[in-house]
């Protein structure tokens, strides 16, 4: 687990993807905490370690098998309970399947505001509406599903979605898949949106 506090009213909870605790989301960390706010990014992975780019495959297998979207949202259920009597307000942002469980927690009461990069498979959970802001960034390329067509089935819900330039993982910098102003595009708005 990654904490940073700045005693901050505001708390911001990052959920990594599938591999885990490396690199480009401990940078966004202090990329968030360098933004006055105190964060905290669980590790879903429970101590195992990062996965490396490579192990794609074995990583995704791993999180479907071992961790999931239901027992990731309890987790930040968990973490809710025990910090929300001390901030007020607490943002969670989530990259990939991070984004997904973030998307689940949109809907509880404690959230203040939702940021999704990424997240292919809110697809599964179109039921969701959220309680508190949210915005959702996607790429245009997706090779697993239709972008357009799960923003057509979000667009009634009233909430902040952006198409950007670049494929799935377009804001890690260690990512062959990185796209240098798509990147900086989603951290101004995420700037902002912790200002608001």
């Amino acid at each position: 687990m990654i904490q940073l506090q700045q005693h901050s009213n505001t708390l911001v909870i990052v959920i990594h993807e599938i591999y885990g605790i490396n690199q480009h989301i401990q940078d966004f960390c202090t990329f968030i905490s360098n933004q006055g706010a105190d964060v905290i990014c669980p590790d879903l992975l429970e101590n195992r370690g990062p996965f490396d780019y490579s192990q794609e495959e074995m990583a995704y297998q791993h999180f479907r098998d071992n961790i999931g979207f239901e027992r990731s949202s309890e987790k930040i259920m968990a973490i809710l309970s025990t910090y929300r009597p001390k901030y007020k307000r607490i943002v969670i942002i989530g990259f990939s399947v991070g984004a997904t469980i973030a998307w689940l927690c949109s809907e509880d009461e404690r959230v203040d505001g939702v940021i999704g990069y990424y997240g292919s498979r809110i697809r599964n959970y179109l039921e969701v509406t959220p309680l508190c802001s949210t915005m959702l960034f996607f790429p245009e390329e997706e090779p697993s599903f239709q972008v357009d067509e799960v923003i057509a089935a979000l667009e009634q819900k009233h909430i902040d979605i952006q198409k950007y330039s670049g494929k799935h993982g377009f804001s890690d910098p260690y990512s062959p898949n990185h796209h240098k102003e798509s990147a900086q595009k989603t951290r101004d708005r995420i700037i902002d949106f912790l200002d608001g």
